[in-house]
């Protein structure tokens, strides 16, 4: 990677490699200071990324729908048509930089006219739908994220997108129609809801159901989306080519993890969002970008997880010793978990993004009481030469079916529930990292040892790129 600013063009694409919470948002932020990004392009997701930067003067937020560089002055935030937007969780952000002076947070963002609104009543829906499944719950976030891709993807006519905003007769009617749409799919869950035993649930329930009795709702919501059509941007594909044509760097940052991809993630405990490099090379693509892209994933010394699913390296015991100051338990995605790192996953995350140029390894000043990796599964089942590469049942690789199926990787996932974990160990962090970058061949270019960007690290690999 050169970190160049100036004449040359260069895009940087940023991918986490795992579950999610690697550190995206501290090196979006660190990348845009080493090159002198124009703009930070947020390619998928929504207002459920929480990508936390630390500057070095103290300041902290924890970035949703902003890229993660608009601490520094100039730099621009393009939300393409793969995001999807929260215009009152947007508004909450931009309140909290303000406080923190940065003040035209909203006057540096343009936001794609195609990009889909995430109403109030997709969160209630999404909640609600959440509370119903009880025990079997799937780790939603509970911000809308599923609700508005599934009403989407039924009734595009009907989905209400950023251009739409300043429209008031065209927002009244889909609001509208979303009102009625979502409280009919779950009017024949309310039995179930009833039947919650919590006092914590029971009272979320009639919180989110107030939702769709609020007679005001909705004329409020047409003034506060008005208002935010008039303080951002809102573009078409133009204004991508013109960014894609401007000297300098492009940042895109993207959220979540590859292990939570809608896809090719582990079902059911997905996201409703394409967290490869897909969408970003999709805008490239589009406009036949011909600089120089640098494709970048991203990893934890160590894994985490947020909410249900599989995590073969799960261990209470680090759980119990690694402090997270930003990351906890929530009443949607549940526990927060760690583990010890998982070559495996790491390998079929890999294989799933086509590979990286480079990696990025974070938290590597982490307390680990032994710096060790999972190097393979075991697992005593029948069935496995369907979901991996194994010898007498030692599991050295996960295998990816394209096109996958929901099944398929349902299926893959009760398999992954039942592994357990193989370690080698290294004697400290460098040790490990070393060993990291021999086994998965490819080179570890930035290091971070803490949480600001006077704490990460260029890094001279005496590995060639892979391309």
């Amino acid at each position: 990677m050169r970190f160049t600013a100036g004449a040359t063009r260069q895009v940087i694409l940023v991918v986490d490699l795992g579950f999610g919470d690697a550190g995206k948002g501290s090196l979006i932020d660190f990348l845009a200071r080493c090159t002198d990004a124009h703009t930070v392009i947020r390619f998928n997701g929504g207002a459920q990324a929480a990508h936390n930067v630390i500057t070095p003067d103290g300041r902290h937020h924890t970035f949703a729908q902003f890229g993660s560089a608009m601490f520094l002055p100039g730099v621009r935030t393009y939300l393409s048509r793969f995001m999807l937007i929260e215009p009152y969780a947007l508004f909450n952000e931009e309140q909290h930089l303000k406080a923190l002076g940065v003040t035209d947070a909203l006057a540096r963002t343009a936001i794609d006219r195609r990009a889909l609104v995430i109403t109030p009543f997709h969160r209630a829906a999404n909640r609600l739908k959440e509370l119903a499944r009880g025990q079997n719950r799937h780790g939603s976030c509970g911000l809308g994220i599923g609700e508005t891709m599934a009403d989407f993807l039924a009734d595009p006519q009907q989905a209400l997108c950023a251009g739409d905003l300043p429209q008031r007769g065209r927002v009244i009617q889909c609001l509208r129609h979303l009102r009625d749409r979502k409280f009919s799919e779950i009017e024949s869950l309310l039995p179930a809801l009833d039947q919650l035993a919590s006092a914590r649930e029971r009272a979320a329930v009639r919180e989110e159901l107030q939702i769709f009795e609020a007679g005001d709702l909705i004329d409020i919501a047409v003034e506060n989306y008005a208002y935010l059509a008039d303080q951002v941007a809102l573009v078409d594909e133009t204004a991508l080519r013109a960014l894609q044509q401007q000297p300098g760097t492009m940042l895109f940052e993207g959220a979540q993890g590859v292990l939570l991809d809608e896809n090719y993630g582990f079902a059911p405990y997905t996201t409703w969002s394409t967290t490869t490099f897909a969408n970003a090379d999709t805008l490239l693509h589009g406009h036949e970008y011909s600089g120089e892209v640098v494709r970048l994933g991203i990893w934890r010394a160590y894994f985490t997880r947020h909410g249900p699913g599989p995590f073969v390296t799960e261990d209470s015991a680090l759980t119990a010793v690694l402090p997270e100051l930003h990351n906890g338990s929530s009443p949607w995605q549940q526990d927060f978990r760690r583990g010890y790192f998982d070559q495996v996953a790491a390998r079929y995350a890999l294989e799933v993004v086509g590979g990286v140029d480079q990696l990025a390894v974070t938290h590597l000043d982490a307390t680990l009481p032994k710096w060790q990796w999972c190097q393979a599964y075991t697992c005593h089942e029948d069935d496995l030469d369907r979901f991996f590469d194994h010898r007498q049942q030692v599991i050295e690789r996960i295998k990816v079916v394209r096109p996958p199926t929901q099944e398929h990787q349902a299926q893959l996932s009760q398999h992954l529930f039942r592994c357990q974990p193989l370690y080698e160990a290294a004697p400290n962090a460098k040790a490990w990292l070393t060993a990291l970058e021999q086994e998965i061949g490819i080179p570890v270019t930035i290091t971070s040892w803490g949480p600001t960007a006077n704490e990460k690290r260029l890094r001279v690999s005496h590995l060639p790129a892979r391309r």
